[in-house]
């Protein structure tokens, strides 16, 4: 029976998983699979290495499929299947750590009390990353489990670019910038000489990254490091997204709430769900559905709003002469998938590529660790 560590990205109706295989000497996809619409008619698909399904099972909707069943099945599956898999460790994205998580930790009841007092500043994600993690502490409390988050890689930035103008007492309840998707950014960062090679390699080199997809932001990033972010205090800031508005006016909010009598709920629901690409075209959150409705005078200039709208913030901290160049062709499943290294620059020169940037490759990372510490090493984590 061979050893796998489970890394987990958990949704509000998915879950996405792959398992690596434990002891070799570099990480080796053994399969990948996800458990979609949960609550609803929910469906589990997994593939093998080559992406050549393995096994689908559905679910009705009065099955009542949630985060515990999923989990559990996953576990199921593993222990179930041909080859004989035993779990020995679990990876999980986690979108928030706060001021305090700036690397990644190995899970006990105490970190995930301190990650759940976090939720209000990330109420749509923060409940549903912890779910597994609850789930497997309870049937599985030997298990090791590592959360990676996508706050870490920013707490690189300086405490100007960190913290709002506002009231101390405020930024001491934590009202500040955080950014996101760093996870992301990190493995981004790692790849960069490989894509780019006078880019962002180390010492004073100096890139520009996009992560584009439903969820979208920039990040400046000189030596390997985070030194700012078009995210801030939540996922909501910065570039427009799929159904997010990005930046807004504060003043905006004040109108919505004195003239319209919206209240914060319907604030919330209209910045996040309503608003970004599908809000501006009318059409859809998807790009490439607006890019093939193009003769919608507003769809036509969807492509380049994002990014446009979003350099200048974290192109002035690094200081260089840089330049953008622009995908050439519609980018529709590709920007839904891929994250675009834009601006990759030093005083010298720009570089543009596209390089795969995939959340497991560094929760794997950190569940390797945790495997370690399974296994007895003297290379602990620490809590």
């Amino acid at each position: 029976m061979a050893d796998v560590i489970l890394v987990v990205n958990a949704g509000s109706s998915s879950i996405k998983f792959c398992a690596f295989e434990a002891q070799a000497p570099e990480p080796k996809l053994v399969l990948h699979g996800q458990v979609e619409g949960l609550f609803t008619a929910a469906r589990f698909v997994v593939k093998d290495r080559e992406g050549t399904p393995i096994e689908e099972k559905s679910w009705d909707k009065s099955s009542g499929i949630d985060h515990h069943a999923a989990i559990k099945h996953i576990a199921d599956f593993l222990r179930s299947h041909r080859e004989g898999y035993r779990l020995v460790a679990v990876g999980h994205r986690v979108v928030h750590g706060g001021l305090e998580f700036s690397e990644a930790v190995l899970v006990t009841p105490e970190v995930v009390a301190k990650l759940e007092a976090l939720t209000p500043l990330a109420p749509l994600h923060q409940p549903n990353n912890l779910e597994p993690i609850r789930v497997l502490l309870k049937e599985r409390p030997d298990l090791p489990q590592v959360a990676c988050f996508d706050t870490a890689f920013h707490r690189t930035q300086s405490e100007v670019a960190q913290e709002y103008a506002l009231p101390q007492e405020i930024t001491a309840r934590g009202v500040r910038r955080y950014g996101f998707h760093g996870l992301s950014y990190e493995y981004i960062a790692s790849q960069l000489p490989d894509y780019a090679l006078n880019a962002a390699a180390g010492g004073a080199r100096k890139a520009v990254v996009a992560h584009l997809g439903n969820g979208s932001s920039m990040c400046a990033i000189m030596g390997g490091k985070s030194v700012a972010s078009t995210m801030g205090f939540t996922a909501v800031d910065g570039l427009p997204m799929g159904t997010r508005c990005g930046s807004l006016d504060p003043g905006v909010i004040l109108y919505l709430m004195d003239e319209l009598k919206m209240d914060a709920r319907a604030i919330e629901t209209m910045i996040y769900k309503k608003s970004g690409l599908l809000g501006v075209s009318g059409i859809s959150s998807d790009i490439g559905c607006c890019w093939t409705a193009r003769s919608h005078a507003r769809a036509l200039r969807l492509p380049s709003t994002p990014i446009a709208s979003g350099v200048n913030s974290v192109r002035w901290p690094l200081r260089c002469k840089a330049s953008i160049r622009w995908c050439s062709r519609p980018a529709s499943a590709s920007i839904r998938r891929w994250s675009a290294i834009g601006c990759a620059a030093t005083r010298g020169g720009s570089a543009w590529s596209w390089t795969r940037a995939p959340i497991r490759t560094m929760a794997l990372a950190s569940a390797r660790r945790a495997a370690r510490y399974r296994y007895g090493s003297s290379q602990r984590m620490k809590n």
